[in-house]
């Protein structure tokens, strides 16, 4: 099992899958699962399939990666599309991000898809993650019916992240009136900006979720003015806002614009936090199999379920959008024996729930 699941990587980095460019990496994935007896499907660039003997009556697990990855580091030394294998690595664009939750998650799946679980399982290799875009796991969503609680396979070590901060990211304007620098006229817009971005500085919202802290805000981008000599009418600035599960994403839009006199547009709001209770049957699940929780810090498909999640994966998240990225061979292994006692575990959990 692990030396399919390492070959279907190695093929899968052979393919380039940029976001919104995955054609050829959903091909390999319907064929490879229907050449081991798996009925895939396929919407966009997502492709699918159930366990057997799926019966809407019993809880759904969802089993979600994604295949799709960023474009490579400009210090890149070797072929990103040439899967290399060194020293117990296996290098390669995608291949720790999140190629080797992938593969892993898709093994377990074909080798428990036909035992009887009290629930059924449902694998979604999605695409259009690293871009949250439209016609990736949003889109699919809607096409596979009930969903009770999901895994998502990300590098996270294989220790289980419980919670997640969303994303909202604020197009800011902040508009003055044009004049001579040299007679100090005008209405100056970059400083209207600056006193925004001080208030933004120590900013403290009421609530505070016991889970993920407070909001995190950081301004990222600024520009402003044309020549030396004429006061800036118009200044712009990017907030990167990273929110949580104390407020939804439009009431920390609607406390942030309150507080500035700047103009802030949101990119989007559908990058909501996400945390699963202490005592849901995944996180009592993840503890039986040895697994510590923790808070991540980076967002992943999980910020689109509108259900309890788990993401947990082989891999570590800080080589992740590097150059030379690679995964290491033992944690291909390692991910599909705790994915496989995972679901054990699970199923005991939902056994005891269901009994």
């Amino acid at each position: 099992m692990v030396s399919s699941a390492i070959d279907l990587l190695r093929q899968l980095i052979a393919r380039p899958s940029f976001s919104r460019e995955e054609e050829a990496t959903a091909t390999l994935l319907a064929e490879w699962l229907a050449a081991r007896g798996a009925a895939a499907q396929r919407l966009h660039n997502n492709v699918w399939a159930r366990s057997e003997r799926f019966d809407p009556a019993r809880p759904t697990l969802l089993m979600n990666s994604h295949h799709d990855t960023v474009r490579p580091a400009a210090g890149y030394t070797r072929d990103p599309f040439a899967p290399t294998i060194e020293d117990g690595r296996l290098y390669g664009l995608g291949s720790n991000d999140a190629g080797a939750s992938l593969v892993a998650l898709a093994a377990v799946f074909l080798e428990m898809r036909t035992r009887r679980l009290p629930f059924n399982l449902l694998l979604a290799l999605s695409a259009e993650e690293e871009v949250t875009g439209a016609q990736g796991l949003r889109a699919l969503l809607p096409h596979l019916g009930k969903i009770d609680m999901a895994l998502v396979g990300e590098p996270t070590s294989m220790q289980a992240a419980i919670a997640e901060r969303g994303l909202v990211v604020l197009d800011c304007t902040a508009r003055g009136r044009s004049g001579h620098a040299a007679r100090g006229e005008g209405v100056n817009a970059l400083y209207i900006a600056l006193d925004d971005i001080a208030r933004l500085r120590t900013l403290h919202f009421e609530r505070e979720s016991a889970v993920l802290g407070p909001v995190g805000i950081a301004v990222t981008q600024i520009a402003a003015g044309t020549q030396h000599n004429v006061v800036p009418d118009t200044c712009r600035f990017t907030v990167d806002v990273r929110t949580t599960d104390a407020y939804t994403n439009e009431e920390t839009v609607a406390l942030l614009r309150a507080a500035m006199r700047s103009e802030a547009v949101p990119r989007s709001t559908h990058l909501a936090a996400s945390a699963v209770a202490d005592d849901h049957p995944l996180v009592r699940a993840a503890r039986a199999a040895g697994r510590t929780t923790f808070v991540s810090p980076t967002l992943s498909d999980r910020a689109s379920m509108p259900f309890p999640a788990l993401k947990m994966g082989p891999g570590d998240s800080a080589r992740s959008h590097t150059a030379d990225e690679y995964v290491l061979l033992a944690q291909i292994g390692e991910g599909i024996d705790i994915y496989r006692t995972f679901i054990e575990k699970l199923a005991l959990e939902y056994g005891k729930t269901l009994g």
